[in-house]
């Protein structure tokens, strides 16, 4: 009886420490937009990349998704924040429970069936530069902030004020 209790406490404290690890994003709630959004914010994240010299991040998920949710926490974190937000524009697209936006992640080469989140990295002008095929991000909750710091160091590539 005891070992289960434990479990529940653990799950529950992770729970908690998720959503109170990041005020901002727990206040948003949802992190994927609606499916029917992602073509139009793709382009909008497209055109500002272009004025911006900046690259473009699709991020694969689902708001059910916990995984992608400690993602999105680690893009957002401490460390991650200024990387992102100096380097690249984030766009969230719906995939539902994988199949929503399966023409999109095609497209992107994205297979959702390893699972989600999956990433694609567009260069500027919005071409393809890496998509994640082998479900390397599916099990975020395992991994650390500095994965995704690794992953936003080596794609970013040259920044607007290094030009």
């Amino acid at each position: 009886m005891m070992p289960i209790r434990r479990g529940a406490l653990i799950c529950a404290l992770f729970s908690l420490c998720i959503a109170l690890g990041s005020p901002a994003r727990a206040a948003q709630g949802d992190i994927y937009p609606p499916p029917e959004r992602a073509s139009a914010d793709i382009a909008a994240a497209l055109k500002n990349a272009a004025a911006s010299r900046k690259r473009v991040i699709l991020d694969f998920g689902g708001n059910w998704c916990t995984d992608c949710h400690v993602l999105d926490l680690y893009f957002h974190d401490a460390a991650n924040r200024p990387l992102l937000t100096a380097n690249y524009i984030l766009v969230h697209i719906n995939v539902g429970h994988l199949d929503a936006n399966v023409d999109i992640a095609a497209r992107y080469q994205i297979p959702l069936n390893p699972g989600v989140p999956a990433i694609a990295v567009l260069d500027d002008q919005g071409r393809l530069l890496y998509s994640q095929r082998t479900g390397e991000f599916e099990d975020m909750r395992r991994m650390q902030s500095g994965a995704v710091t690794n992953f936003l160091l080596h794609w970013q590539g040259p920044t607007a004020s290094a030009l």
